[in-house]
């Protein structure tokens, strides 16, 4: 690209690119900031700079504890509020316009219900003494489940992901042509066929992008699993809450270098959703 071209191309650009700058001192006040006050603190010991918070990380059984959970807990309801969320919007592409519509905005609606209000809805619904807990009891069908448990926070932890999964794939489905299960019916390909060999590689990147985010939102969820557990499970989210408001122990720099290894460990995950999209694009 020549010099006139570049200075022609900046010419018609450069208000847009004006337009943008706020956006980007907020960026950096809020996030870009943070980051870096957090990352700079976590290598803050008493015995000046060092590695000693990820040393102790990664050698106390209690912490490595907690990352397990954390990643346990978020990709079993990520995978079960992605297929929940799979059935929902291709069956909301089948129905009517009013009806869509109003699935649509209860969805909304549902998807802003987290924290304490979700977790003290589901103690009066299915705790201990809850109102279908007590039914299911009587009536024989439940034994030993208990909602204050890890089962209990990746039922709470699923039906939060639903709302979002539902709403990032539902428009995802347009992509889909009728004519293509039509066509591959003629060609004699059965429904599950059409879906496996047609459909899915279509949806394949929404699907994937959808599962890293909700994979994102369950790693970073606190409030919901604090109110339901009064802190007592053992979370990444948990144990920086605690270490910042001083419960027990004070030490918001260990705090720090916790966030940074979430922090890292999402960075990952969203570089091998990349890769795998990147393969995906090239296959076709």
């Amino acid at each position: 690209m020549s010099a006139s071209t570049t200075a022609r191309h900046w010419k018609r650009h450069w208000p847009a690119a004006l337009l943008l700058l706020p956006m980007l001192l907020i960026l950096a006040l809020f996030c870009l900031g943070p980051l870096a006050w957090v990352m700079v603190n976590s290598l803050n010991t008493d015995d000046g700079f060092g590695l000693g918070h990820y040393s102790e990380i990664f050698t106390s059984a209690f912490y490595l504890q907690s990352f397990a959970n954390s990643l346990s807990i978020s990709l079993w309801s990520s995978v079960l509020g992605l297929l929940i969320a799979l059935v929902g919007a291709a069956s909301l592409r089948r129905v009517s316009g009013r009806f869509r519509d109003a699935v649509v905005a209860f969805v909304n609606m549902t998807s802003n219900l987290t924290g304490v209000p979700l977790a003290f809805a589901f103690i009066i619904i299915v705790g201990a003494n809850g109102a279908i807990t007590l039914m299911l009891r009587q009536s024989g069908l439940l034994q030993d489940f208990y909602l204050y448990s890890r089962n209990g926070l990746i039922l709470i932890y699923t039906y939060f992901q639903i709302p979002l999964g539902l709403l990032l794939l539902y428009p995802a489905f347009d992509a889909l042509d009728d004519d293509w299960q039509a066509a591959s019916a003629l060609l004699g390909a059965k429904l599950w066929q059409y879906w496996l060999k047609v459909a899915l590689p279509v949806l394949s990147p929404a699907i994937l992008g959808t599962f890293i985010l909700l994979f994102a939102n369950a790693m970073g969820a606190y409030t919901s699993a604090y109110a339901l557990t009064t802190g007592n499970f053992n979370l990444v989210t948990v144990r920086i809450g605690s270490l910042v408001a001083g419960n027990v122990i004070l030490d918001p720099n260990m705090a720090a270098a916790l966030s940074v290894l979430l922090v890292a460990l999402m960075a990952l995950v969203t570089a091998v959703n990349q890769w795998l999209l990147k393969r995906s694009y090239h296959a076709r």
